[in-house]
């Protein structure tokens, strides 16, 4: 069930348009920007996310590409802001990184002390790592969420595996399918993040129901749309699959194709247009 609480940010990059007018550039840039809505799903993540970072246990969380991922977590994230008091150590309740491609154990470290707002020292590995795990300490940082988690070396999971070991932090490796190919050659490392949960693609009432609210709360045109009608939700299904990454992108752009040409809503033509393209 879709409910009206927690954030889940959206941020698509459309390309520059050369505006008609003030107005026309205003409403443009609008729809590029980040945008707050709220869907259920999101909640029920957020919620099984508190209960892992109060117990510290290590989890992953697992699904197909553009199904909201790493905006559910950002905005976990985000609801757990940073805790500044004057100049002393901010506490840091939780930790989002996305680290480089074959990531190694000097660059996952360095991706922690980035993320907590500290210098990065130089030297070696050992270095790295001694400095990390002093601020990650120093913070009180309860969860560490590791996006695109495959992107790990296969050595590195141990220093990851440290990390909930050494410092009582809940660690969550966030990826597609293929994090379980990766993590299935280590039986430590399957053994330490068994537990997990999938994050799937919308269907049925919760499909429908998140394009009523993209309609009112993100493209918000001047006439409404109707996109939830029979016809339109059937462009839009076969589209986007149920991908909420793919819905935001389609509808923002037919959104913004409609106003360029003078439309004040979303037409037929206009998202059928759009739809072959992301179909």
């Amino acid at each position: 069930m879709l409910t009206t609480n927690p954030a889940q940010i959206i941020a698509t990059e459309l390309g520059e348009i050369t505006p008609h007018n003030d107005q026309l550039q205003q409403e443009i840039t609008r729809l590029r920007s980040p945008t707050i809505v709220f869907l259920g799903h999101v909640l029920d993540l957020h919620n099984w996310l508190d209960e892992k970072r109060k117990a510290r246990q290590s989890c992953r969380l697992l699904g197909e590409s553009r199904t909201g991922k790493t905006i559910a977590c950002d905005s976990y994230k985000l609801r757990n802001k940073r805790i500044q008091k004057g100049q002393g150590t901010p506490k840091v309740p939780v930790v989002y990184i996305m680290p480089p491609t074959k990531c190694g154990a000097k660059e996952l470290f360095q991706e922690i002390i980035e993320a907590l707002q500290y210098r990065v020292v130089r030297g070696t590995v050992r270095d790295f790592r001694s400095r990390a795990m002093d601020v990650l300490k120093a913070c009180d940082v309860e969860m560490l969420i590791i996006d695109e988690a495959d992107r790990l070396k296969l050595d590195i999971f141990p220093e990851v595996r440290d990390i909930n070991d050494k410092l009582n932090i809940s660690v969550v490796l966030v990826g597609t399918d293929r994090l379980d190919a990766v993590i299935n050659r280590d039986s430590q490392v399957q053994n330490r993040f068994r537990s997990h949960r999938r994050f799937d693609r919308l269907t049925g009432q919760d499909f429908n129901r998140t394009v009523a609210i993209w309609e009112e709360k993100v493209l918000k045109l001047p006439v409404a749309s109707n996109l939830t009608s029979q016809a339109m939700m059937r462009i839009i299904a076969r589209a986007t699959e149920g991908y909420i990454g793919r819905l935001d992108e389609m509808l923002r752009e037919a959104a913004i194709r409609a106003l360029i040409r003078g439309h004040q809503r979303i037409e037929m033509e206009i998202l059928e247009e759009v739809a072959r393209e992301y179909s």
